[in-house]
């Protein structure tokens, strides 16, 4: 059984930081390319990064410069660090996971067969 449990979300002022994290059970997290993905309300889901080990990772052009993802294997955990938030970042974020495919960059939501619940991030003015 595969779970994706995300946490760090909560409230913040434009211009702070937030780290989330996704802990992941039930795979082999090595061969699993990790990714985030958000939801504002009336929007369609959007993706944020992915990444694969070692060392492989593709970031959204709308939050490049500012956040980084991150995994840590031995903790089977995803991370993604959020700086210099903005309103327009105020969703729900979502981990996802996917077996590793040679030669793809999986951005896009019916690429993944695992999701996490959600964490919500919301950014005042």
């Amino acid at each position: 059984q595969v779970q994706l449990v995300e946490s760090g979300g909560g409230l913040v002022q434009a211009g702070g930081s937030l780290r989330l994290s996704c802990a992941a059970s039930g795979l082999t997290f090595s061969v699993y390319t990790m990714a985030w993905f958000r939801q504002a309300p009336g929007k369609e889901r959007e993706f944020v990064a992915c990444n694969t080990w070692p060392g492989g990772s593709t970031i959204s052009d709308s939050v490049k410069g500012r956040f980084t993802i991150s995994r840590d294997n031995a903790k089977n955990t995803v991370y993604l660090q959020m700086n210099s938030l903005k309103p327009e970042d105020t969703a729900v974020y979502y981990c996802a996971a996917t077996p590793v495919a040679a030669g793809l960059l999986p951005i896009s939501v019916r690429q993944y067969n695992y999701w996490g619940q959600g964490t919500q991030v919301s950014v005042s003015s």
